[in-house]
């Protein structure tokens, strides 16, 4: 089978990320993509691991007439069995390059929760809107990585009878508990045996709502509690960002949080934390970094948005968004907890809920069964 992917961009980010994990691990079928920006961070890798890319070089936000025939010239070229398409502008101009270009099979795919009409901009929102007029008659199917993405977006309009819900899928190779990993790390950035290390993996961002999790730590710095720290991961996450510096500074943490800034070594981060946050206001699909760390077998607290309180069941902790409150009483439940008799089985219990449920290969083969699909409804 020939499949050809279509995503806006191929920087840093989940569905990115699903993306590169899903075809690499393909051996059977042929995989292409075409980023409608440039190749990001992960164009290079892709090639080098035979995967052709091919770049449209359209500027953000900003699509052409230019950029939309090269589309269609590409698709043409390739003649693609399969269309995937990633994200809601790769979902609109793909799917309609895709039939103009004659190839008619397209599975669209929906990667976040309906985003907050305040920040996010209005071109998003009329794509979105525009999508789901057109989503009875342009897709085929629609895979949607979160059971509430999916119901979200059935209620503003998109076909429910071609939605089909594929959680994300964990490299478990990749993503696993690493006891040297986790004395290497805490070695290189300082903190102690005894000490309760917190931390999220997520860009600076609205979304991820930063400031709720460091008024939840100023709340929890108040309290008689166990030595901890919080480790904060990602773009922007670092000394230059002087709105996180004067935070950090209002909040009295500069002590208690460290900046990492953007790293590759993910996996062993995630083995030096004790728990993961993830503290987002609203927008999330399958959080990727709350499954990747419960495959490392670190328990999770997260706000209550997109698929966190399925992925995390009964083994971690989840509360409302945008409430610094009920946040810091988890962490505090958190440091009540670590070191006890029964911490290692809430290790565990995080680690074998991934391993059951979103292992990588039960994603592969989920899609598979949507593209066979696909072609069996064309015939």
């Amino acid at each position: 089978m020939k499949v050809l992917h279509i995503i806006a961009g191929l920087n840093q980010g989940g569905a990115e990320g699903a993306l590169c994990r899903l075809i690499t691990s393909d051996e059977e079928d042929h995989h292409e993509v075409i980023s409608l920006l440039d190749d990001g961070v992960h164009g290079a890798a892709l090639r080098v691991a035979g995967i052709p890319v091919h770049t449209i070089g359209m500027r953000r936000g900003r699509p052409s007439l230019r950029g939309f025939l090269k589309l269609v010239r590409i698709i043409k070229s390739i003649q693609p069995d399969i269309v995937q398409t990633w994200m809601c502008h790769a979902d609109l101009l793909g799917g309609i390059a895709s039939r103009v270009s004659g190839s008619g099979i397209v599975v669209w795919g929906i990667r976040n929760t309906l985003l907050d009409n305040q920040t996010t901009p209005l071109s998003t929102r009329i794509v979105v809107r525009l999508s789901a007029l057109l989503s009875s008659f342009l897709p085929t199917s629609i895979v949607s990585c979160s059971t509430t993405a999916a119901q979200q977006h059935i209620h503003i309009g998109y076909d429910s009878r071609k939605m089909v819900t594929i959680p994300n899928g964990i490299d478990l190779d990749r993503f696993q508990s690493d006891p040297a990993s986790r004395v290497a790390m805490r070695s290189e950035i300082g903190i102690m045996t005894h000490e309760c290390l917190f931390g999220m993996v997520a860009r600076y961002d609205p979304q991820k709502d930063h400031k709720n999790l460091l008024l939840a730590l100023r709340a929890l710095a108040d309290l008689p509690t166990s030595p901890w720290k919080c480790l904060l991961v990602g773009r922007g996450m670092d000394s230059s960002n002087t709105l996180l510096r004067d935070l950090l500074e209002d909040f009295g943490l500069t002590s208690r949080v460290l900046l990492l800034g953007a790293r590759d070594d993910i996996p062993q981060i995630m083995n030096a934390l004790d728990a993961h946050v993830l503290s987002s206001a609203y927008g999330e699909g399958f959080p990727n970094v709350v499954a990747e760390a419960m495959a490392c077998g670190v328990p999770c607290v997260a706000t209550d948005v997109g698929d966190a309180r399925q992925i995390i069941g009964n083994s971690g902790w989840v509360v409302p968004p945008k409430d610094e409150n009920s946040l810091a009483t988890a962490l505090a439940k958190v440091l009540g907890e670590f070191g006890s008799d029964g911490w290692a089985a809430k290790k565990e219990e995080a680690r074998m809920a991934i391993h059951q449920n979103f292992g990588l290969g039960r994603m592969r083969d989920a899609f598979k069964n949507v593209w066979i699909s696909s072609q069996l409804q064309k015939k």
